[in-house]
């Protein structure tokens, strides 16, 4: 058994995706109104959407910023590539677990407050490589 365990995780190496790739796991902002400033910058270069999300007056704006502008720094390190080369191929904002709260209101009962969390993925590629995908 441990011998097919050790099988799937080195298939689970060799398919994974080359792209870099940055997450921010954990922010306490609803992924609604991260998805507003995500759709902004999907499909730009990273140059681009680093400027635009700097002067975009929305409080998802920095977590994104980050995000985008450590998948950047991870090509470069990691993968050998130059930042002006590299755009936004996939951004999303997944769910993360919520905080229930609650919120005393006549009567003796609550209503109940949701804070959501947000799990932000960001997926860069070189301009040249989508180029030849097409």
């Amino acid at each position: 058994m441990a011998k097919r365990i050790r099988e799937k995780a080195q298939e689970r190496k060799i398919n994974k995706d080359p792209r870099p790739t940055a997450h921010a796991r954990y922010i306490r902002i609803s992924p609604t109104k991260v998805r507003v400033v995500i759709d902004t910058v999907r499909g730009k270069s990273v140059n681009e959407a680093l400027a635009m999300l700097k002067f975009t007056p929305k409080g998802a704006a920095e977590a994104v910023y980050k995000v985008i502008a450590s998948a950047a720094a991870n090509a470069e390190h990691n993968h050998n590539l130059a930042k002006d080369d590299l755009y936004v191929a996939e951004i999303f904002a997944d769910c993360g677990p919520i905080l229930k709260r609650m919120q005393p209101v006549s009567k003796g009962r609550g209503h109940r407050i949701n804070k959501r969390t947000s799990h932000i993925t960001a997926i860069l590629d070189t301009v040249k490589s989508a180029e030849e995908v097409k």
